[in-house]
């Protein structure tokens, strides 16, 4: 019989098995964190779709923060499961405070709440989500490697400042009012903005992924990585607009026709997210 099999399996059961708790965890607290929002009447009874989107963002940008944890090198597994639990319950908390700063702040122009469980947008809802994957991103990032939850702590605060930062860009470089297109349920530019929002995510985490060495080293990082990101945003939109909407124009796909262009949002959002996965790969 091999020993050595049976014992990775039933490790990696055990590591499963608490990856599974935390998130029964993260369900319960983001209950806590938005009691406005009751899930299971408003997925079951309400059907309602921005709810569903915005929620299921969540659980990604868990398991995006759960992921910092896990791929970490082993110390033997009850070290690992201490770790799990310090930092998972540490990931949860930060998560939901991301939710709220973001949606008070990037989406500070109306009640995201309101939006998605009052009017059903799913424009907002999406926005929503991304916010949660792109912080799961950097909470990824701010756990993964040598540090401790000091180091942990300050990453997610640069994250969140980076990300609040790109959200202005990214309005400057629109030739419309993102806020007042969302608010009226324009999904398609919901789904622009998303892609922008988790494709800073992932190069914020590209920056902060690694072993703490010095503080500036990684300030050092995480600079280069976001300052690309950030002249990327309005190549991007332009390889969107250009390339892949050969003879269309962007802005008129999303505002200005009677129905936006839903497709045509995708396509930015792609433009954003698959040029980040791109420069990580080329840094």
């Amino acid at each position: 019989m091999n020993w050595t099999y049976i014992d990775t399996t039933l490790t990696t059961i055990v590591y499963l098995a608490s990856s599974f708790l935390l998130f029964f965890i993260g369900k319960f607290i983001y209950q806590l964190f938005h009691r406005r929002y009751k899930v299971q009447y408003e997925l079951v009874e309400k059907d309602n779709l921005a709810f569903a989107v915005a929620h299921t963002g969540h659980f990604i940008g868990l398991v995006l923060a759960i992921g910092g944890i896990m791929m970490g090198e082993s110390e033997g597994i009850w070290i690992d499961l201490m770790y799990i639990g310090i930092y998972g319950f540490l990931a949860i908390l930060l998560l939901n405070l991301s939710i709220i700063i973001n949606d008070k702040i990037i989406l500070r122009k109306f009640s995201v709440a309101k939006e998605i469980i009052e009017d059903k947008n799913v424009g907002a809802g999406v926005m929503e989500a991304a916010s949660s994957i792109a912080t799961g991103l950097i909470i990824m990032g701010s756990i993964y490697g040598e540090g401790d939850i000091i180091t942990a702590l300050v990453y997610w605060v640069i994250g969140q400042l980076l990300l609040i930062l790109t959200a202005f860009v990214y309005n400057w470089i629109t030739p419309f009012d993102i806020h007042e297109h969302i608010e009226k349920d324009n999904v398609a530019v919901g789904i622009g903005m998303a892609g922008a929002i988790i494709a800073l995510g992932n190069l914020i985490r590209h920056g902060l992924m690694g072993d703490f060495v010095s503080w500036y080293d990684t300030a050092q990082s995480v600079a280069i990585d976001t300052g690309i990101g950030l002249v990327f945003l309005p190549v991007a939109r332009l390889i969107a607009d250009k390339i892949l909407l050969p003879g269309r124009n962007l802005t008129d796909e999303l505002v200005n026709q009677e129905k936006p262009n839903v497709g045509a949002g995708i396509i930015e959002a792609f433009a954003y997210i698959g040029g980040s996965v791109l420069i990580c790969w080329s840094l």
